[in-house]
């Protein structure tokens, strides 16, 4: 039997360029580099020095930069340092390059000239550029490459924003476009949006009119900087920095010149007046004041305080930042047709302004529709992915209901308040309930509506990020409880469990829901695999019942809660058929010590994972501390403390990954467990995974009953070290019993050094320090302090 050749679709990236070594460009190396593409980064040589300085330097600083443009600091190691004069000779084997130097036309045609001798015949061409012409761009390439030329804008950061852009030209190879957005969406984790080659395409010139929108009714209504970002952030469910602090963030240089470029570059828009920057954010361009790169501009930090711009005192003041009480109550009704309803009617010149906003966005994305994007779904995921926003526009619209909203903006344009007085397209107004439906989302230039891409990639996402009132398949339902539900999804006997608490967190129902999930799967199901229908994977076991336990003095129930715990890592661990964990976000406690005991970890990449139970006062009890003696047994039979060393720390500090991959570093992942980028193929690759393990015989462990342990010598090292930092101030008295207690357990006791001891010894360790840090008063104050502030008491 022969296997079915691949599709010529499939796109075989083993080597990429990235040409510009600025903040973007190594940022795009880096992320590259995460993937497993090795990745040469280009830039001008250098006049002192070594040649390849300005790339050196580039790849030297992405250590430094917040949020983590690696996922593994050591990473930075495979990024090759290249510079135009001397290593052009690398583009030769190179299968995609990414141009990514500043926004100059010219400069980028200068360049495509230089380097297109030295590509080969298969290389694909891309700019990374958020605006320019790409069809432009392609006339500088030789006639034989052009067709392998296009767009690939990532937004910024490249590593954490899940949009990238893809702007196909009049030439470009539809195998190119489909092999490249399959490339993007699984071996880099992006969500695609295929854009018109339009200025700013489709993000930017979406999420930048909204800023302006948002700039020139500050203006109108007289606002404050920070009363707008209130009123744009969190409670538009919008990210924290809003308005304002993300133009702050961005660069107000940036800004400016992005603005500049949607005034140079559309001059027949209707709203065309409106593309300049308002005259204090030039005021503050001009005094040098660009924002956070300055250490000010819109805002700016006085000692612990932080200040913001008054325009009319042009002086800064105290930042307030909260709506008023009329329009904090008008935001947080949950009916978005009274919400909306509330707000325009509302004499309150907040409120104004937020419909305002509202409407000029709605009118402006409508009016465009047709010439940016194919359909509604890629002006929506283009904001939702770019921007950070959890609705995109055409979906805030749709839910406030359309009908009424399109009359309100019609009355609106008819008097005069509106910003331009474009008329809103015919299809707006044609009866239609919205732009999303049963048959996919409204394509204005085909006056259809057009379903989701059926390319192949998409069949790996089980479950897409949704629209507004997008349903999916939720699988038959095989056994739930108050805690789980034990679920299938097609017929291929492979089961999936879903808690179903708030945070996924672990309670009794939890606990006694997995056990009995786990006898079902060996009676029915080839495999099992554990994964949350949203994030997070779990934040850890449910403190409040155990608090609630203890303050009632029920210690023996309480023991007996552990103990059911360690039970249900157990029942994980020695499955007779694979339990494999889908973890994304958030693996706290309990959560990582469930996917510790699977027999595969399949992880997104942007896992946060950690036993951090030391953080409240605890120590890992759900079988955490035995699994990692066991692994250390296992690891280095003569001298398991030399595996421990790695471990301790970790868990003393209660460390959290900020990674898949650190979380391997942290020894709270395996080698051998699998990390995907994008986190909606999850499931997918998390269940193949497990029919993998199934079809190849899986069976369990078998139980370790003579498990070398490090001894009493092993926890008097480590509280040697402990000493250094109390005496240090680092630790405090509690930190330093907490931590005391770990070590115990994690070398075995009170006994000699290796000695072997069977599992059940080292989860009695682990109980008995439990529950005896639990009836500490400085542990209970840590747990209640967690609990009503979500921040851990150093005491």
């Amino acid at each position: 039997m022969t296997a079915a050749s691949p599709p010529s679709s499939v796109l075989r990236i083993r080597k990429a360029a990235v040409l510009g070594a600025g903040v973007m460009g190594a940022q795009i190396a880096a992320h590259l580099t995460n993937a497993g593409v090795e990745t040469v980064l280009f830039d001008l040589a250098a006049k002192e020095g070594p040649k390849s300085g300005i790339a050196l330097k580039a790849i030297a600083n992405l250590a430094k930069l917040s949020p983590a443009p690696l996922a593994d600091k050591n990473l930075a190691a495979a990024i090759i340092p290249a510079n135009y004069d001397e290593d052009m000779a690398h583009l030769k084997d190179v299968d995609l390059v990414i141009e990514a130097i500043a926004e100059r036309m010219d400069w980028k045609l200068d360049l495509y000239k230089k380097i297109a001798p030295h590509l080969s015949k298969t290389a694909i061409i891309a700019s990374n550029t958020s605006g320019l012409s790409i069809n432009s761009l392609a006339e500088a390439l030789p006639e034989e490459m052009r067709h392998r030329f296009c767009g690939v804008h990532f937004f910024n950061p490249p590593r954490y924003m899940h949009l990238v852009e893809v702007i196909p030209t009049r030439l470009t190879d539809a195998n190119v476009v489909t092999g490249l957005e399959a490339f993007l969406v699984t071996t880099v984790g992006k969500g695609v949006v295929i854009a018109k080659d339009t200025p700013n395409f489709i993000g930017n010139r979406i999420g930048v009119f909204s800023m302006l929108s948002t700039m020139y009714h500050t203006d109108q209504f007289k606002l404050g900087f920070d009363t707008v970002d209130a009123l744009t952030g969190p409670a538009l469910g919008r990210p924290k920095s809003a308005t304002y602090r993300t133009a702050d963030v961005v660069g107000l240089d940036t800004m400016a010149h992005v603005i500049k470029t949607m005034a140079d570059t559309l001059p027949d828009d209707p709203w065309h007046q409106y593309f300049k920057a308002p005259v204090w954010l030039q005021g503050l361009i001009d005094k040098g004041a660009l924002g956070q790169k300055t250490g000010g501009g819109f805002y700016k930090k006085v000692g612990k305080d932080i200040q913001v711009l008054d325009v009319a005192k042009q002086d800064f003041r105290p930042s307030e930042q909260k709506p008023s009480d009329e329009v904090a109550a008008i935001l947080a009704i949950k009916d978005p047709a009274e919400k909306f309803g509330k707000l325009r009617a509302s004499g309150d010149p907040q409120a104004q302004f937020l419909w305002a906003s509202f409407r000029d966005l709605f009118h402006y994305t409508a009016y465009h529709l047709a010439d940016i994007a194919d359909t509604a779904r890629d002006v929506d995921f283009a904001i939702r992915w770019g921007y950070g926003w959890k609705l995109g526009p055409f979906e805030t619209w749709q839910a406030a209901g359309w009908q009424q909203i399109a009359s309100w903006i019609n009355e609106d344009i008819a008097a005069g308040k509106a910003m331009s007085k474009a008329p809103l397209p015919a299809w707006v107004t044609d009866g239609r309930k919205g732009v999303h439906g049963k048959d996919g989302s409204y394509s204005a230039s085909a006056n259809a509506d057009k379903p989701r891409s059926n390319q192949p990639v998409y069949k790996r996402q089980l479950f897409p990020d949704p629209l507004l009132g997008e349903k999916f398949d939720q699988g038959t339902t095989v056994w739930e409880n108050d805690g789980v539900r034990l679920w299938t999804l097609g017929d291929d006997g492979i089961g999936i469990l879903s808690f179903k608490t708030k945070m996924n967190t672990v309670n009794d129902f939890v606990l006694d829901g997995v056990q009995h999930a786990i006898k079902l799967a060996e009676e029915k199901l080839k495999a099992l695999v554990i994964w949350q229908t949203g994030e997070p994977f779990s934040a850890g076991a449910d403190l409040k019942g155990a608090l609630g336990l203890l303050q009632a003095g029920k210690i023996a129930d309480f023991e007996k809660m552990v103990e059911n715990f360690q039970r249900t890592s157990m029942a994980i661990k020695y499955s007779l058929v694979p339990v494999v964990s889908a973890v994304r976000g958030m693996a706290f406690g309990g959560g990582c010590e469930f996917q510790m005991h699977s027999a595969r970890t399949v992880a997104a990449l942007e896992s946060y994972i950690g036993l951090v139970e030391a953080g409240v006062g605890l120590l890992p009890a759900g079988g955490g501390l035995h699994e990692l003696a066991v692994r250390a047994a296992k690891a280095n039979p003569g001298d398991p403390f030399e595996e421990l060393k790695k471990v301790f720390e970790t868990i003393a500090m209660a460390k959290v990954s900020a990674s898949a991959f650190e979380a391997k570093q942290l020894g709270l992942l395996r080698d051998n467990d699998v990390v995907v980028f994008n986190a909606y193929e999850l499931l997918y690759v998390a269940k193949q995974v497990a029919s993998a393990l199934a079809e190849s015989g899986y069976r369990p462990p078998l139980p370790a009953r003579a498990i070398p342990v490090a001894g009493d010598v092993g926890t008097a090292t480590f509280k040697a070290s402990l000493a250094n930092l109390q005496a240090g101030y680092f630790a405090s008295e509690h930190d330093v019993a907490i931590a005391t207690r770990i070590a115990d357990t994690l070398c075995g006791g009170v006994i000699e050094r290796g000695s072997t001891v069977d599992e059940e010894w080292l989860l009695a360790l682990e109980r008995k320090h439990f529950v005896e840090l639990a009836q500490t008063e400085k542990t209970q104050a840590r747990i209640a302090h967690t609990m009503t502030t979500g921040k851990p008491l150093r005491n």
